[in-house]
């Protein structure tokens, strides 16, 4: 059954979404799911922006026949080629080989590699700056280098003004009945999962980000039609300073986060002291994540999102926690920066885990580390609230 959208009288939704898929790129949970979004244009000449993931083929081929309903498909461009866009390709050549693939240089060298017998496509390659015209609307493609790919271009069709924006302004999550960001409750329901998205897809590419924004910014832009997630038609600046907050690895707001690693339950104790003298000092919303039981996804996402972040862990087989140390790894491959950490490590004999902790801070981008490192001996001992107490007010400083 034919489930397009019409977004504008010649602009069809065409995507579908995978509510079946446990780990988006086989590595970070999607509870929700997620969408493959794609668009057709029905100007005096057809175009299809991007193809879908190989999950949602039937669905997908059976909306762009029936939105062409007939026509010839004359240029298919492609912004992104990452499997999860690129995949149908060449099924949509296969019914359609007149049509023109419009994408840069790079992207068409890429699109080779991903069809081991070779694609018999006539490409187009376009370059930064260049447009092309279907009729009534005008395509000026912008490239997005290393958002997330080396060979992303985003376009802008100048009659509706919109931004095509490739994997940028995605978030996590299959789409249910309601197509746009406005239609949906997106601070509740789906602005942690656009960040989770953002920051581990996207986080450590802050540099590339700003430059992409920098371009936006001269674009009258009425609506973002990602490759993932809601369309945005209202409030776009809103979405936009988010970018904007975590592309330049500023907090989302002034909050505390307590990352925790514990075997028998006494790190987790001492964790949550902590977050309840961090909650006697103001802070709303404290929250506590143990790193063992937490996708590594969720721990960078709210790694961005909070400006203060208190890590207790132990000491185990003479370095850290490797939960811990995967965490902090991760935020190192992310470029996290600007953060105040406090330490507390936990070790029956010879602790190590605040030294290791220090090790690869020490390689990171600039953060913050109060003192006191606090020290525990299997378990808190009421002697040593003090170092918390001290620990606890220098974050809040």
């Amino acid at each position: 059954m034919n489930t397009s959208r019409q977004i504008k009288p010649d602009l069809f939704y065409i995507g579908a979404s995978d509510r079946r898929l446990a780990l988006f790129e086989n590595m970070m949970p999607v509870p929700r799911g997620v969408s493959y979004n794609s668009y057709v244009l029905l100007d005096e000449k057809s175009v299809l922006l991007d193809t879908a993931d190989n999950a949602v083929g039937a669905q997908f081929l059976e909306n762009l026949q029936a939105v062409l309903a007939g026509r010839a498909l004359d240029y298919i461009v492609i912004h992104h080629v990452e499997p999860d866009h690129l995949a149908l390709l060449e099924e949509v050549l296969l019914r359609h080989p007149q049509a023109t693939v419009v994408c840069s240089a790079m992207a068409a060298k890429f699109i080779q590699q991903f069809f081991p017998n070779g694609l018999n496509v006539k490409t187009q390659a376009i370059k930064d700056g260049e447009t092309i015209s279907t009729g009534k609307h005008t395509f000026t493609f912008v490239s997005a280098q290393m958002v997330h790919w080396p060979e992303v271009m985003v376009s802008y069709e100048s009659e509706y003004h919109i931004l095509f924006s490739a994997d940028a302004f995605g978030t996590f999550g299959a789409l249910g009945g309601n197509l746009y960001a406005d239609e949906v409750n997106f601070d509740r329901d789906w602005l942690n999962e656009a960040r989770r998205y953002y920051t581990n897809i996207v986080g450590k590419y802050g540099l590339q980000v700003q430059n992409l924004l920098k371009k936006a910014a001269a674009l009258d832009i009425q609506m973002i039609c990602p490759l993932h997630g809601p369309v945005w038609r209202e409030n776009i600046s809103y979405f936009i300073e988010k970018h904007d907050l975590w592309s330049r690895y500023e907090p989302e707001e002034r909050a505390a986060v307590v990352l925790y690693g514990s075997m028998y339950g006494h790190s987790e104790s001492a964790a949550t002291v902590i977050a309840n003298k961090l909650a006697d000092q103001g802070f709303k919303d404290v929250r506590l994540y143990d790193v063992a039981a937490t996708h590594v996804s969720y721990l960078v996402g709210e790694s961005f999102r909070c400006s203060h972040i208190v890590l207790v862990a132990p000491t185990y087989n003479g370095g850290l926690y490797p939960p811990m140390e995967n965490y902090l790894l991760d935020l190192k491959a992310h470029f996290l920066q600007g953060r105040t950490f406090g330490i507390v490590e936990n070790g029956t004999w010879a602790p190590m885990a605040a030294k290791e902790m220090q090790k690869i801070f020490s390689e990171m981008k600039p953060n913050t580390i109060v003192e006191p490192i606090v020290a525990l001996k299997s378990t808190m001992k009421d002697e040593q609230l003090a170092d918390i107490d001290q620990m606890v007010g220098a974050l809040c400083q």
